[in-house]
């Protein structure tokens, strides 16, 4: 009877002790590097003069796997900095596919499902600089490392795509983009030796061409009946984005020449055949510079790229001019 309250007594004495704190310390008979005098992320630490714990890598520290010496891959470019003509990878149809997902994924919005840079941001009159289209022969000449060049620094108005788009992806929309030109300008006899249901192809195209059609045709009734005003003009000017390239106070360096002093000044230009002359940028001149940008390129902006505006109707246009006329008074 004894032996069994004694056991019980301890039971709750020990049972009592539950939740006390202790002022020992607690026993730790393997110490590993448990404690130690290291520092957190973000501490201060006054051993370094800025007081930073967290330590910039010595200069010249590239850590492993990321030296990325083969400029070709890498940049696009060759030992020399020239872009190189072709795609540094090797083509299968699992690669083309990918670029193909990754096209419709990124650049679609802008440029279209065909290329043709009618994506639903440029028709949507976001005051967007229209995006080119594919299939101009520009671009067609362009080589593989100046579209690798597009996506990777980006290029005029267009942003760096380097740190949404891996590098081996950036090559597959590259020859996504090959695939595309190659294919608005195959013959319908090359056609019939492939599994394609041309009717249907031929239907789509007319569909497109319809809407782009309707479109223009919509914007020619919009403004019919209206007068050109320089209010007209300067909200063409902000929904098609023009100052983006272009500005308005004289001041150098910008993507496009200066509106400032421009109309009916004198200038030298090259001509699509290359040959450079004297023009005098009137009306005409600034006209064909919207409809036909490559026409007569300012000789300080020839390696410049600006879109053609000729979806503009006639009103627009004619009010861009008395806009930019109007900054000379």
């Amino acid at each position: 009877m004894f032996k069994i309250a004694g056991i019980f007594a301890l039971g709750v004495s020990l049972s009592a002790c539950q939740g006390q704190l202790s002022e020992k310390p607690p026993i730790h008979p393997n110490m590993n590097m448990d404690q130690q005098p290291r520092k957190e992320a973000q501490e201060v630490n006054n051993f370094f003069a800025d007081g930073r714990s967290m330590r910039q890598p010595v200069e010249g520290t590239v850590a492993r796997g990321f030296a990325k010496l083969d400029t070709e891959y890498y940049e696009g470019v060759d030992e020399n900095g020239d872009f190189i003509e072709e795609i540094p990878v090797d083509l299968t149809r699992s690669f083309l596919y990918r670029g193909k997902e990754r096209y419709e994924i990124f650049c679609t919005p802008c440029h279209g499902s065909t290329g043709a840079g009618n994506g639903i941001i440029m028709e949507g009159n976001y005051g967007y600089v229209p995006a080119p289209s594919y299939h101009d022969q520009r671009v067609r000449d362009l080589s593989d490392g100046e579209l690798y060049s597009a996506i990777y620094n980006g290029v005029r108005t267009m942003p760096s795509y380097a740190t949404q788009i891996p590098v081996e992806d950036r090559w597959a929309i590259v020859a996504y983009i090959r695939a595309l030109q190659e294919s608005q300008i195959i013959s319908e006899e090359e056609l019939q030796q492939y599994d394609v249901d041309i009717s249907a192809l031929n239907s789509q195209a007319a569909a497109e061409q319809a809407k782009a059609d309707s479109i223009a045709a919509a914007r020619e009734a919009s403004s019919e009946g209206q007068e050109p005003t320089i209010a007209l003009g300067q909200e063409a000017i902000t929904a098609n984005a023009c100052g983006t390239c272009h500005n308005e106070d004289g001041s150098a360096g910008g993507i496009g020449p200066t509106w400032a002093g421009l109309f009916g000044s004198e200038g030298e230009v090259i001509t699509e055949a290359g040959e450079t002359i004297t023009v005098t940028k009137d009306e005409d001149y600034i006209r064909e510079s919207i409809v036909q940008p490559n026409a007569k390129k300012p000789v300080d902006y020839a390696q410049g790229v600006m879109a053609s505006y000729s979806y503009l109707s006639d009103v627009e246009i004619e009010s861009i001019i008395l806009y930019i006329k109007n900054l000379e008074n």
